[in-house]
């Protein structure tokens, strides 16, 4: 088994299947350190039922589908809903400590289109707990291997293999530290590489967000759907922490939190009737429009009104972050900006998480499943990846016991062919080219779009792919290289599927179409 991706997704896929089929060997894949990962910056938490008092099933899933503009999967909205807290007491039990009140009951927080409070959460930082404890298990499975600093070049399949089986059965991975490309094989292959955030300048994402499970699916030819449904996160940090972009977790605003433009004027009621609290797309909206009019790069979130023993408590990394540049956040506004934070489309996958190529599976980001539909509800990210991770696991036993594709044949699979040396100078070139598409992608492709700057991102992206490749064809791969190659290859299908796209839903907005 080879899991590609090491967020919650395929950490947990891992630990199912090693529990399930304990004789199988499963090799993880890692693009830098199993802790590095979009899981890792999840601050909210994971959107689940518990508190049957107030809330129910109905209330999630109802939010579920108007968060995502009443274009979800309604059948997967209710499982996924409906087995949310059995997948969450999992993850209690491999170590995993979500924040309590008394009587050890699970402390709940409300976030931006939830109607009640359901985000069950470890302070502000609930993605690296959850991240730490994935890993912790991880390590004491012995049926399982993994590789930190590598990254996918490409799956194979019938291309590579010459047969017409139409299946993966694996894929070449390259080192981030020698450079040399291996070859992986295996019966079933899971991508659960994360998001596509470094497509844009501002994105929440960490830099290993290029898209590659995305960009080896589309060349293998693989079904991707709503790529153009990008969400952004209304509210990150202005000032880059460390050359990152830094997340202020919409529980701030749910704990009450304020969004107030230059003028010191507290504006999304303006908007919309649930104010700060509206629906993600909404607000990143309402901020780009604020921060339009008044010719400004950032608008302000005032949570001085917060008490100070309860934002040390609950927020403290946040706090940390925000003193580390001068700022301190129980007496000053926080200076933010909508930055690119998730991708809603993905590789297309059924309610089992497998792709339409047999034998490759999708999880997590990477996925498009029908959960969110037209934008994404907050916290049920992580709800989505445990959920899909265990049915795929469930359903991969299955498959592993009815291969018909004997052992040797996977040895005859080919190594990667084409090896020359690269030059400093075309390196420099390659990082010149994805500061390049960035530019492109925020300029055209962001939160307001139009029909000419589609036809024209379209246009420089088709440029840019004629360099990628002429640096591709004329030099060894490098991991740098590799990168680039995915984000031409995203950006280029995400702009071709947004120009199809002819009304507004959710998080896709089009100005001619107002």
């Amino acid at each position: 088994m080879l899991v590609i991706g090491t967020g919650i997704s395929g950490l947990s896929y891992a630990i199912k299947l090693s529990q399930k089929s304990p004789s199988t060997k499963i090799t993880l894949i890692c693009k830098e350190d199993l802790m590095e990962g979009n899981t890792r910056y999840a601050q909210g938490g994971i959107a689940v039922v518990s508190n049957f008092k107030k809330d129910s099933f109905k209330k999630h899933i109802q939010d579920t589908y108007i968060a995502g503009d009443c274009q979800g999967d309604l059948e997967v909205i209710n499982f996924v809903v409906k087995e949310g807290n059995d997948r969450v007491s999992e993850l209690i039990q491999w170590g995993t400590a979500f924040d309590t009140k008394k009587r050890n009951e699970l402390d709940l927080v409300k976030e931006g289109g939830h109607s009640e409070k359901r985000i069950v959460h470890y302070k502000d930082h609930s993605g690296s707990e959850i991240q730490r404890a994935l890993i912790n298990h991880i390590k004491s499975i012995d049926s399982i291997q993994y590789f930190e600093n590598h990254i996918l070049v490409d799956l194979i399949t019938d291309h590579h293999t010459k047969t017409n089986h139409q299946k993966c059965y694996g894929a070449y991975i390259i080192s981030t530290i020698d450079q040399e490309i291996i070859t992986i094989t295996s019966k079933l292959t899971v991508l659960s590489t994360g998001g596509v955030g470094q497509l844009y300048e501002f994105t929440t994402n960490p830099k290993v967000a290029t898209g590659d499970g995305l960009g080896a699916a589309y060349r293998a030819k693989v079904r991707i759907k709503g790529l153009p449904y990008i969400q952004f996160h209304p509210t990150a940090l202005r000032s880059k922490v460390n050359g990152e972009t830094f997340l202020i977790t919409e529980a701030l605003r749910g704990s009450g939190g304020h969004l107030k433009n230059q003028n010191g004027e507290r504006f999304m009621l303006n908007y919309d009737k649930r104010g700060e609290l509206a629906p993600r797309d909404i607000v990143s909206r309402a901020i780009a429009k604020e921060m339009l009019s008044q010719n400004e790069n950032h608008v302000f979130l005032d949570a001085t009104n917060i008490d100070s023993e309860e934002f040390l408590t609950h927020f403290p990394m946040i706090h940390d972050t925000c003193m580390s540049i001068g700022i301190n956040p129980l007496k000053q506004m926080i200076p933010v900006v909508p930055a690119a934070h998730y991708s809603c489309g993905g590789i297309t996958v059924d309610s089992k998480g497998e792709s339409s190529l047999k034998g490759l599976f999708a999880i997590g980001e990477c996925s498009y499943t029908g959960l969110h539909g037209a934008n994404r509800l907050a916290s049920n990210s992580l709800l989505e990846s445990i959920v899909f991770a265990h049915r795929a696991a469930l359903f991969s036993v299955q498959e592993l016991s009815e291969s018909k594709i004997k052992e040797s044949f996977y040895l005859q699979i080919p190594e990667w062919d084409g090896q020359e040396y690269s030059s400093n100078q075309k390196l420099e070139k390659t990082n010149q080219l994805c500061q390049k598409l960035q530019k492109v992608m925020s300029k055209k492709v962001g939160i307001f779009k139009t029909n000419m700057g589609l036809y024209e991102a379209s246009e420089e992206m088709k440029n840019l792919y004629q360099e990628t490749l002429e640096l591709y064809q004329q030099n060894k791969l490098t991991p740098k290289l590799c990168e680039l190659r995915n984000m031409v290859s995203v950006a280029y299908l995400l702009i071709n599927q947004a120009q199809q796209i002819k009304e507004n839903k959710g998080v896709f907005y089009n100005n001619d179409y107002v």
